[in-house]
C-alpha cells in the first residue's frame, strides 16, 4: 500500500541541462529510470515515486537557493550497502563533485551513520546513506 509515501518531489533549478546531467547519472545509479521529459523539465521514477526537475523562470533566479533558509535542507536516499556509498563517493569525486564534511566522511552523521553528503549544481545538499 502506498498511503503516506511520497508520490513525487518537484524541484525548480537554475539550469535544467546541468541539473538533468547531474541528477540523471545519480538517480539512474540508484535504480531510477527516465520517466518524463519536456522543454522545461525532466523526471526520473523508482517504483511509485518520481523526482521532477523544472527550469525556474528567469524572474525567479535573482536569489539563489540556500539550504539554511526556510525550506528544504537536503534530500536523503537509501543506499543498498556501504559498498554502494563508497562506489558513489568515488564516482562523485571522479566527476569533480566535492564531498561535504570530508574530514568526517563517511561518518559525518555519527558513528552509526554511514553516508556520503554532497551538493547538486544549485547547492541542494544530497545524502546517500547505507542501511
Amino acid at each position: 500500500m502506498s498511503k503516506g509515501l511520497i508520490h513525487h518531489i518537484e524541484i525548480f533549478v537554475s539550469d535544467l541541462k546541468r541539473s538533468a546531467d547531474f541528477w540523471g547519472w545519480f538517480l539512474e545509479g540508484l535504480g531510477y529510470t527516465p520517466f518524463q521529459k519536456w522543454e522545461k523539465g525532466q523526471s526520473w521514477k523508482l517504483g511509485q515515486t518520481y523526482m521532477v526537475f523544472v527550469q525556474a523562470e528567469e524572474r525567479f533566479l535573482d536569489i539563489p537557493y540556500h539550504r539554511c533558509r526556510v525550506g528544504l535542507n537536503h534530500l536523503a536516499f537509501h543506499a543498498e550497502s556501504r559498498a554502494q556509498v563508497d562506489e558513489m563517493t568515488e564516482m562523485l569525486r571522479g566527476r569533480g563533485v566535492p564531498i561535504l564534511y570530508e574530514d568526517r566522511h563517511p561518518f559525518a552523521g555519527g558513528n552509526d551513520h554511514y553516508a556520503v553528503y554532497f551538493e547538486d549544481p544549485d547547492r541542494i545538499k544530497v545524502e546517500l546513506v547505507a542501511p
